[in-house]
Order: C-alpha cells, then sequence, then structure tokens
C-alpha cells in the first residue's frame, strides 16, 4: 500500500507529483486558506488558545523529534518522550519517524544536492517546494527511514507514523466542537502556518541570511527572527557546530525558549544526560573571521564542482 502512494504519479506543471506530493499542497494549501480566515473569526480566547498552543506545539516539535529523537541530546522518562512526541504530531510536520529521517540526512549531507532541503537549489525550494517533491527527498519508497531504525523499534512511533494525519485533524475537530470556527483559525490554522513557516525558515533563511561564528564548513547561519519565532532553533550554525547539544542559544542574550523548557525538566529531575559543548570543543569550532570566509566557500565550490564532475548537475 505504501509503495503504491509514492508510485503512482501523474505529470503537470512540468514534473511528476505522487500522491504523498498531491497530499502536502492540499494540507498545505488548506491551513493557508484556514489561516485568512483568521480577521473576520477574532476573540480573544481563540488568540490565546492560538498562542497557547503555538508555544506547546512548537516547543514539543523542536523538543522532541529534534533534540532527543534526531540528536539524541537527553533523556526523558518514557511517558514524558511520547507525551512531547505526540503535540509534536499536532504540528502538521508529519510523524517523528519521517521528521528524524529527514533531518538525520540534512545533517549527512549539508548544503549539498543530497540535502532534502539543499539551498543550493534554491530558496523556494529549501523553504518550502521540497515539502512537495517526495521523489527529491528520498529518491523511492525503499530509501525512505533507512537511517531510524533506533526508533522504528518503538511501537509508538510505528503507530504515530501510519496515523499521524488523523491526530491533527481530530484535535482540529475537538477546537471546533469547543470554540467554533474562532479556535478552529486561531488555534489550528494561524498556529500552525506560522510555525511551519518558521520550521521551513530554519532550513532556507538559516542557510542564507545571518551570523556565523563557529567553523562548520558549511552555509548554516545564526539568524534572531527564527530564533524568536522558532523557539531557539534559530541559532542554526551554533546547531551545527555541536549538533548533539540540547542548547543551541549558547549566549545569555540567544533566546532559546526550548532548552529553557529542557533545563526546567532537568532541575526537577525529568531530563537526564543532558549533553552540551564543553569549552575545548567551542575552542576547536571557533570562526576566525578574517580567514575562514575564504575557506567556507571554497569548501562549498568544492562540493558543487565535485558533484558537476559527477552528472548530478
Amino acid at each position: 500500500m505504501g509503495e503504491w502512494i509514492t508510485q503512482w504519479r501523474v505529470e503537470f506543471l512540468g514534473r511528476e507529483w505522487n500522491f504523498v506530493d498531491i497530499g502536502s499542497v492540499v494540507v498545505v494549501f488548506s491551513l493557508h486558506c484556514l489561516t485568512l480566515l483568521a480577521p473576520f473569526h477574532f476573540n480573544w480566547p481563540a488568540f490565546w488558545v492560538g498562542v497557547a498552543l503555538y508555544f506547546v506545539v512548537g516547543v514539543s516539535v523542536n523538543l522532541s523529534y529534534h533534540r532527543q529523537l534526531s540528536h539524541r541530546s537527553f533523556k526523558l522518562p518514557k511517558w514524558l518522550e511520547y507525551f512531547f512526541a505526540y503535540c509534536g504530531v499536532l504540528s502538521f510536520q508529519r510523524s517523528p519517524l519521517e521528521w528524524v529521517s529527514i533531518h538525520r540526512s540534512h545533517h549527512q549531507f549539508t548544503d549539498t544536492l543530497k540535502d532534502p532541503h539543499s539551498p543550493v537549489r534554491g530558496i523556494w525550494y529549501s523553504h518550502i517546494g521540497w515539502i512537495f517533491d517526495f521523489r527529491s527527498r528520498f529518491g523511492s519508497y525503499d530509501a525512505r527511514l533507512k537511517n531510524v531504525g533506533d526508533l522504528k523499534r518503538d511501537p509508538f512511533y510505528r503507530f504515530l507514523h501510519y496515523t499521524y494525519p488523523l491526530h491533527a485533524i481530530s484535535f482540529g475537530a475537538i477546537l471546533y466542537a469547543v470554540g467554533g470556527l474562532p479556535f478552529l483559525v486561531w488555534g489550528l490554522g494561524v498556529r500552525s502556518v506560522i510555525f511551519l513557516h518558521a520550521t521551513f525558515g530554519i532550513n532556507s533563511i538559516c542557510h542564507t541570511w545571518g551570523r556565523q561564528v563557529w567553523n562548520t564548513g558549511d552555509l548554516s547561519r545564526n539568524n534572531w527572527l527564527i530564533g524568536l519565532m522558532a523557539h531557539g532553533e534559530g541559532w542554526h550554525n551554533n546547531h551545527h557546530a555541536f549538533e548533539h547539544s540540547a542548547r543551541h542559544g549558547l549566549e545569555w542574550w540567544e533566546i532559546d525558549v526550548t532548552w529553557y523548557v529542557i533545563r526546567f525538566l532537568e532541575i526537577i529531575g525529568l531530563a537526564t544526560e543532558v549533553k552540551l559543548p564543553t569549552e575545548t570543543q567551542k575552542k576547536r569550532k571557533a570562526l576566525f573571521i578574517s580567514n575562514n570566509l575564504n575557506n567556507q566557500i571554497s569548501k562549498l565550490e568544492e562540493k558543487l564542482e565535485t558533484e558537476i564532475n559527477n552528472g548530478k548537475i
């Protein structure tokens, strides 16, 4: 069944689309249409529901999908790990298995054509275009999820993988039952669209604009706006320098709401084995502006030249 979903194709707009691609377009388009209703269905309770869910669901994606499941930056009791993962499913950012698989591939092939949302393909593609192109992310159905064997062994994550759209849709029905269209528009539409673009901005904006303070050999940048919108994920150069760190905002002024939650959980004894970069690691990665810019450009040019020579461009 899963193979049929990805192998069935229809051609339009100059490329082939499979069922997953079309489904992604429908979901993203529907959420944006729902968001356009926001000015006509505003009330303060709905607004604050949207704000609260933006924090709870957004932090859950960062804390669970990204920092715990993708990078194993800390450990939580299973009940709490599953709670955050379930809240993350309500974000419309796919299942934990697929999200983690894509992100691990991003770190393995950063800023090359094998990067699932590579900026080499352009700002549109790295921001949102990759969402609508299953083949560019995985190549084939068999190639997907090969780097998440640790998660596939867990029945809970397998369950979420095969049912994740139902949870977000059911949650929308609950919002509508509780507060009518205003709760649905603000608690599902507005909240989801803003955080989707904040997350997409990490892939596009944070590989294009911002500051590099660490020698990572890629295009990752620290961007304060995405840092604020994505609860600390915008300190992206920090993350690429120390990908296993539970903390992304390494300076006191780099606001990292997700880290504050992890730190609180550590203080009360729920988060354990929390990983942070050592001073020695920081010194090794320190970026010396006077000579490193040319090195960064040279490395990227070498990567592109290699791919051109191999016939990949």
